[in-house]
């Protein structure tokens, strides 16, 4: 699938990257099991009338969507997405958000992109009490600028770079807090049934995202801007699943595949599985052994 050759800077996304092993592994690895997700879930689904499906990427700045917009583009450059990429960068309005650097970013490496503006920082500040986090209806706020603006541009999918660790977190917060085992799916249906909304980052590490975006000097930008992000509920779920994995190296690992590997019958939701359905069969309507033989 991935040569060694010179063909590394395919796209000015990949400009000035490392030339040594170790990253051309990591590459190849992020950009492996994203397309491993979007094989799995199906994310792409053909149009109708035979078109190229067309995504809106999101771009916070952060590592993991920078990660997230070069796998693509990469898949995409080898023809093995076969979709149009729109990335969208939505300016919230936190004080300090460093307003010019992903447009300069986008046009310089030429890929194709629409910035908007809406001080959603005002509003959660008004609604939110005191002392509490901001994150929960910022985060709604967002996704529903999101929607509008795929519709706006013609895109059935929201392609978001949720990575594993944030879907193994996601998984505990609702464990702990919301009593029900859920998580972020790679792929589901909004609410009003028009658009996906896409993870092809499910099965990368956020440790290989933040190798990466470091690697290649993507200009960062903080998501802790608006100043609400100390003593989040995920930040002690984050340092939980870290003592695990310091102690078990590998724990992540098994708790990601045991969300690929569910069994209804040995969980205790009704809705999930006919308990009151199950019955027995009667020993002599099983069939009978053959009578043994003499020696």
């Amino acid at each position: 699938m991935f040569d060694d050759d010179a063909d590394d800077d395919i796209h000015p996304l990949f400009h000035g990257a490392p030339k040594s092993v170790e990253f051309r592994k990591l590459r190849k690895r992020i950009v492996a099991a994203a397309r491993e997700a979007v094989d799995t879930y199906g994310m792409v689904c053909p149009r109708p009338d035979g078109s190229r499906p067309r995504w809106l990427v999101c771009l916070s700045g952060g590592k993991d969507s920078y990660t997230l917009l070069a796998a693509l583009t990469e898949l995409q450059w080898r023809g093995l997405l076969p979709v149009d990429i729109l990335a969208c960068n939505l300016d919230q309005g936190q004080p300090g958000f460093p307003a010019t650097v992903l447009p300069e970013f986008l046009t310089r490496m030429g890929v194709p992109h629409r910035i908007e503006y809406q001080d959603t920082y005002s509003v959660v500040v008004d609604k939110v009490p005191a002392g509490r986090t901001y994150c929960a209806l910022c985060s709604r706020l967002r996704r529903g600028n999101l929607y509008r603006i795929a519709r706006e541009e013609g895109c059935e999918a929201v392609v978001l770079g949720h990575h594993r660790d944030d879907i193994i977190e996601t998984f505990f917060m609702n464990l702990f807090h919301g009593g029900r085992l859920a998580t972020m799916p790679p792929k589901l249906v909004n609410e009003d049934g028009d658009l996906f909304v896409l993870r092809p980052l499910a099965h990368v590490a956020e440790a290989d995202c933040d190798r990466f975006a470091r690697a290649m000097n993507y200009p960062i930008i903080p998501c802790d801007l608006c100043g609400s992000q100390e003593g989040l509920q995920r930040m002690q779920v984050k340092a939980m699943i870290d003592g695990w994995e310091k102690t078990h190296p590998g724990r992540r690992n098994v708790l990601f595949r045991a969300l690929t590997n569910v069994r209804p019958s040995h969980m205790l939701d009704p809705a999930l599985w006919d308990f009151a359905g199950l019955s027995l069969t009667p020993p002599d309507s099983a069939p009978q052994a053959a009578p043994d033989t003499p020696a």
